[in-house]
Parts: structure tokens; sequence; C-alpha cells
């Protein structure tokens, strides 16, 4: 399951926006450091495709796939060095597949904190540059200093230090430093917190939805190709605490669209390289995540290491075109469901039927 990390400065709204994701009940109050120890929940990815088919094949259970998310708490300049709440949650970060940087664009003079988005964008990448930046340092120490007794061999190597060394000691973020895939990828060992896949939510005022200027100025900040959403978090955090109908009217009256759970659900998977394909059955229909680009038995394995193991063939449709057929058994007598075996690589949405023997 991917894990998400909602990183903001206080009061940005991360807490209710972890509580709109999950449907948890964290603390939420206008101060500073009202959350002190990092939550985690699970978010259970609303999927339209997925509720179809459960329809068309009368399951009698629905499985989401599902995202780890973490509110981590608020971080203050000098987090790197042990203001606020310190470094222990800056540790707290290193362990997520993708960051969630929570902005504030909403104007309240009972809530503390900064109201400018682009200004703190610019804290919390300072914070995580300045705490890369010390452990990329850590590592150009060892790797330079003379080995004693066995040689040991640095798991970067020294070229790639040196080079996200002059990158972060500019302040610029590896993720928008223009540093080759290949030399972001022989960073990997060292966990850094600006070299891992990312994507902003722009907190509005619920009175300033239909003016996305913040949205734009961030999006221009963080340059072509960055994933940035504009949500008023309040009101995605009132709407999940409604049942699935009154959340959907709300929703659509407000014009909101599907919410945000699936909003920062996809942006995640698009940060992070994610795809879903589907099972559907009359016992279970079920969306599975997994490596855009990966093959049939890689997709298999998602589902259980024997069926990897054992991977014979997979009989694949679209979602679409299985739902217009109106079931399985009509898509085999027409003919419609492809064979496909080890080198075919799944699609997003996809639905499969693996054939496999242990």
């Amino acid at each position: 399951m991917d894990r998400i990390g909602l990183v903001g400065l206080p009061n940005a709204g991360k807490s209710s926006l972890f509580n709109a994701l999950t449907g948890a009940s964290v603390p939420v109050a206008p101060h500073r450091f009202t959350t002190t120890e990092s939550s985690v929940g699970v978010a259970h990815v609303p999927d339209h495709r997925l509720y179809a088919l459960a329809e068309m094949s009368k399951s009698k259970k629905i499985v989401e796939a599902g995202v780890e998310v973490i509110d981590i708490a608020g971080l203050v300049a000098g987090s790197d060095h042990g203001e606020g709440l310190g470094n222990r949650f800056l540790g707290v970060i290193r362990e997520v597949d993708a960051l969630c940087l929570v902005l504030r664009a909403f104007s309240d003079d009972s809530v503390e904190g900064e109201d400018d988005p682009v200004a703190s964008l610019g804290v919390l990448e300072l914070e995580l540059v300045l705490a890369d930046l010390s452990s990329v340092e850590s590592a150009l120490e060892r790797a330079k200093r003379p080995s004693r007794g066995a040689a040991t061999t640095s798991t970067v190597p020294l070229a790639v230090l040196e080079r996200a060394h002059e990158m972060l000691g500019s302040g610029m973020p590896l993720y928008r430093s223009g540093l080759p895939a290949t030399t972001r990828e022989a960073l990997a060992p060292l966990f850094l917190l600006t070299n891992k896949p990312f994507f902003a939510v722009v907190n509005l005022g619920e009175e300033h939805l239909e003016d996305q200027g913040p949205v734009a100025a961030v999006a221009a900040e963080l340059g072509e190709g960055a994933i940035v959403l504009g949500l008023s978090v309040r009101l995605e955090c009132e709407a999940a605490q409604l049942t699935t109908e009154e959340r959907a009217e709300l929703l659509e009256g407000l014009g909101l669209g599907e919410g945000a759970l699936a909003r920062v659900a996809r942006a995640l998977f698009d940060a992070v390289g994610r795809w879903t394909f589907l099972t559907t059955g009359d016992k279970e229909s079920r969306a599975w995540t997994f490596r855009a680009g990966a093959r049939a038995p890689e997709c298999a394995g998602v589902i259980h290491s024997d069926l990897e193991r054992g991977f014979i063939r997979a009989e694949v449709i679209a979602w679409d075109e299985l739902l217009a057929l109106g079931s399985w058994s009509a898509a085999r007598a027409a003919g419609k469901l492809r064979l496909e075996g080890k080198d075919y690589e799944v699609v997003d949405g996809d639905v499969l039927d693996i054939r496999f023997n242990v």
C-alpha cells in the first residue's frame, strides 16, 4: 500500500485534510502544534469503475484500493536543527512514498499562521532542503574518509553526491532540480526528502473556491509538470462526515465534483506512477494498484505471490467494454476476452482473470 505524508506549516489544514481523507477525527484547533504526534490512517479510494462492475456482477463485497495517509505535525523554520517539533518529524517523512505539500491560502484572523501559499512553499522547501543537505554532507564525509582495514565503498557514487550537494547547497529541492532520472535513482539509498515524488494541495477559503489565482501561483513557482490541487479542506472535511448519498449531494451542490479523496488519490497515483486494474465476480469486486508499465505476471503477484509464480496467462478486457457487454460470460461468448501472456503490459482500467498453476 502506498504511503503519503501530509507536510505543511502549522494551521495549513493538514489535520483537517487527514480527517477528510480517512474519516478520522484528529483534533484541529487554531493554534500551533495541536497535533504533536504523527497520525496514521487508511483512505479507501473511490472508483466509479469498480462500483459499476460490482453492480453488474451483483458482487457481495466491494474492496477499494487503499492509501496509507500520515499526518505529520507542522514544520516551522529551523526544523532541520530542532526548532518546533524538530527532526523526529523529518524522520517520519523519510518513510513515505510521496509528499503532499499542504499550503494555506485562506485568511482568518482567528487562526494563526501564514496565508500566502507561495511563501509557505518557500519555508517548507527550505527546511526539506536543509535536512537533505545535512544527509548528503554526512554521506560525502563518509565517502571521502580513508577506509581502515577492509575496503569500503559508498552505495552512492561520489560524483552523484557532489552533484546533489551542489543543487541542495543552492537551495534547490531535488524534485525540481532538473537532475537526470539516473542521478536521482542513484541517490535512493539516502532516502532524501526532496528526492521523493510530490504534489501540492492549496487550501482555499470556501468563499474563494472560484479564485484559482493561488493555485496558479503555486503551479508557476513549482514549474512545468507539477501537480497542484485547489481544495477547500474545511468543506471537504465536513462532507467526509456525511453518508455516501449526502456527501455526493453536498459535493454536487457546492460544485466540488468527486471530492478531495478521489482527487488526492489520483494525484498520488500520478506522482508515484501507479495504475489500477480490477477483478470482478459475484463474490467480490476489487481494485488493485500496480506499478505503471508492469507486465501481467507482476500484476498477478499483487493479488498473491502464487499467481505470479505459477502464471500461465490472463484473460483481459477493458472495464467499460465489459460493462457494455453486461457480464464476463457474455464477453467470453462474444469473443471479446483477450488471452495475454507473460509479456503483456497491463493498462489502467483493465479487468483481469488470472490463470495459474503451482
